[in-house]
């Protein structure tokens, strides 16, 4: 089964947590035992998991992310988007994720993000279950 959220995002670069919406996802799916593939198809964008507890993990990583691809550089393409594009393949388009029980079987402090590279726009967010 399939469900398209939206997104949007409001920063350049930012991570947003999207673990709320895609547990309502999978209880409108009914879905008590099986996977949820988490897709975005977008090139500037990504999803990830990852500590949520502490909003410093969120800043971090994208510090990290800015000073391995910096916004600028000698970078060829014309719409002048290529760090993101580059940080989406680093990241990468989706995450599978068992569901337990009705819910996603997320450890304590883990978290979904949706990774925004290009922003601010608005996104969608594949959720597929199984």
């Amino acid at each position: 089964m399939k469900q398209v959220l939206t997104v949007t995002t409001h920063a350049q670069t930012e991570l947003i947590d999207v673990t709320a919406e895609l547990g309502r996802a999978i209880r409108s799916e009914n879905v008590h035992e099986g996977l949820c593939l988490i897709y975005v198809p977008h090139t500037t964008a990504a999803v990830t998991i990852n500590e949520g507890a502490d909003p410093a993990v969120k800043a971090d990583i994208l510090m990290a992310l800015n000073q391995i691809v910096p916004w600028e550089d000698a970078y060829r393409h014309s719409e002048g988007n290529s760090p993101a594009h580059i940080k989406a393949g680093i990241i990468g388009p989706s995450q599978v994720v068992a569901i337990e029980n009705g819910r996603l079987a997320l450890g304590t402090w883990q978290k979904v993000f949706f990774c925004e590279f290009d922003g601010p726009r608005t996104r969608k967010l594949h959720v597929h279950t199984v």
